[in-house]
């Protein structure tokens, strides 16, 4: 590792270092945009387009409200929205009135959500009206006591009959809530305006973002990513793609595809902090499900720069309408989240005529630690190379370096690293070396170009479409069920997905069927969690001290033996 063969075969032009001091805080890094570009369009979503001019005035406005709530310096303020145009504004105002934000997935079923309020401590949330009943279960038992609701309406700029019909479409699909003492989006910058702004003073060591992952406990843990990690990951990825993305001819506007949910951290930082310091346009996408409108998007949209996974990656390929997108733009297709499968890769190199370059990390370290060169002509199947001022080890479980070609633990370090887990430091010292390497999980070998092959994981997760998925809350979850006597879960390939959540289940009820099992996990876990096929067993390998055996399940050939209803 000390010998970093990887800068040998580095493209042209990319450093082998970044100053991270380069930017006192993501709000410097911010500012510095929102006064080079002004007049540049920032984000668009649904037709609509916001400036970087009127980002830097409305964040400062909603920034000033935030102040006057009295909270404490470092304060946990909770963002829980789909990709609209609220939430670059929210963010940006989060970090400038000198707070942190918890980003949370809106899909989150209650009992999610009020775990993670409860152990950041959040004190105030954004959330989208469509969403406002899940807080609304919890909210008595968190800490929260400032609350915005926003709308799909509030920033589209509809006038008439027009915004009328939207906001009753929109109406239909609200599930009943009840907040009381919450502010409209608008309300709240109303109130903003006649309040004064004071600019935080923020260090490199403050925290920017808590970014909640799972763990082998099943428990959701917040990687504490101070304002360093963030600026460091951003001069990383600009340092990497920037002479790919701005060579001549120049693209203007430069054109980002913001598909991908800005709380999860591969969308956060390519397609949100990135796209902000590069001057780009962000194309937001509140429903990348909904693929013919994201074609229709993308078709009048020519992006630039399209980060995305394997499973969009092929929904894309596969509509019939795939064929009216121009991609005489695209100059970057960058996968991550989750494997690139090979045959999507060459499927997408052979309709766009650009490859689709494969990067790795995690929430733990924001994200991005190893990338394929923007210049390859064909997949690859290895996740690149580390990025700049990113040291990658190969190591056994002893934290001894292997040999090129043998296998080992993938240890990364490097200033994008996380500080460690939000309050709690066991958990921490548990993946964090002596030496600084954050021990990521994943099992890999170095090629003698420095290129890494991610061969297993050693933990037991499960990627679904780029998505964690822990066996232990599953496991959680469907233990509560009256019939349920044992069960495990392990993931399974799947077309689609990647990856796909199995349960195995040994019933005390012998009428207990999978849609039973289905409809229950459904009201407990987010979607792509609830399982998609489930077996019943009369009982589960063990080990000699009684530990339910995934590996042994994992092992054996995977035929669904779902109950029928």
């Amino acid at each position: 590792m000390m010998d970093k063969i990887w800068l040998k075969h580095y493209p042209p032009g990319v450093p082998a270092q970044i100053d991270p001091a380069r930017y006192s805080s993501v709000v410097a890094l911010l500012e510095d945009s929102f006064a080079t570009h002004r007049d540049r369009q920032a984000f668009i979503c649904m037709g609509k387009a916001i400036t970087y001019g009127e980002l830097d005035d409305m964040s400062r406005i909603m920034a000033a409200w935030l102040q006057s709530l009295g909270l404490a310096r470092g304060a946990r303020v909770a963002v829980m929205m789909p990709n609209v145009l609220q939430y670059p504004v929210a963010l940006a105002a989060i970090l400038r009135a000198g707070f942190t934000a918890v980003t949370i997935n809106p899909l989150y079923t209650p009992r999610e959500l009020e775990h993670q309020l409860r152990d950041s401590g959040a004190e105030a949330i954004v959330v989208l009206e469509n969403f406002a009943h899940t807080l609304t279960a919890v909210i008595g038992r968190t800490a929260v006591k400032h609350v915005v609701v926003a709308t799909m309406g509030d920033m589209l700029g509809l006038k008439g009959v027009l915004v009328n019909l939207v906001v009753r479409h929109v109406k239909k699909m609200v599930p009943p809530y009840s907040l009381p003492g919450a502010l409209t989006f608008n309300r709240m910058l109303a109130a903003g305006r006649k309040l004064p702004f004071t600019p935080a003073a923020i260090t490199p060591e403050d925290v920017a973002f808590l970014q909640y992952t799972g763990g082998t406990t099943g428990v959701a843990k917040g990687a504490t990513l101070l304002h360093r990690n963030i600026v460091a990951q951003v001069l990383q990825a600009e340092a990497w793609l920037r002479p790919s993305l701005m060579r001549e001819p120049r693209i203007d506007p430069l054109i980002m595809l913001g598909a991908l949910p800005l709380y999860h951290i591969f969308a956060l930082t390519a397609c949100g902090v990135l796209g902000m310091k590069l001057g780009a346009t962000c194309l937001l996408i509140p429903n990348p499900r909904d693929i013919p409108s994201l074609i229709k998007d993308l078709a009048k949209y020519p992006v630039a720069c399209l980060p995305a996974v394997n499973t969009l990656f092929s929904a894309l390929l596969n509509h019939p309408d795939f064929g009216t997108i121009s991609w005489s733009n695209l100059r970057c297709a960058m996968g991550g989240g989750m494997a690139v499968q090979r045959p999507v890769a060459e499927a997408w190199k052979r309709a766009t005529g650009q490859p689709i370059i494969e990067a790795y990390g995690l929430s733990e370290t924001s994200p991005g630690l190893t990338i394929n060169r923007p210049d390859i002509t064909d997949y690859t199947g290895t996740i690149g190379l580390p990025l700049p001022s990113t040291d990658i080890a190969i190591r056994d479980s002893n934290d001894v370096d292997m040999p090129l070609g043998e296998a080992g633990e993938i240890c990364a370090r490097g200033p994008q690293v996380m500080a460690g887990y939000w309050q709690r430091p066991d958990e921490t010292a548990k993946v964090m070396s002596p030496d600084g390497f954050f021990r990521t999980g994943d099992i890999g070998i170095m090629l003698p170009d420095g290129q890494i092959r991610i061969i297993d994981r050693k933990k037991d997760m499960i990627l679904v479409s780029g998505f964690n998925v822990y066996p232990n809350e599953v496991e959680g979850v469907i233990a509560e069920h009256p019939d349920v006597l044992e069960c495990a879960v392990i993931g399974v390939p799947d077309p689609h997905s990647g990856e796909a959540v199995k349960l195995f289940v040994v019933s005390r009820n012998p009428k207990l069927t999978a849609d039973e099992l289905k409809t229950f996990a459904r009201t407990r876990l987010t979607s792509y969690k609830v399982p998609h096929q489930i077996e019943f067993r009369t009982d589960l390998p063990k080990s000699n001290v009684g530990k339910i055996l995934r590996r042994a399940l994992r092992d054996e050939p995977q035929t669904p033996k779902d109950r029928a209803a």
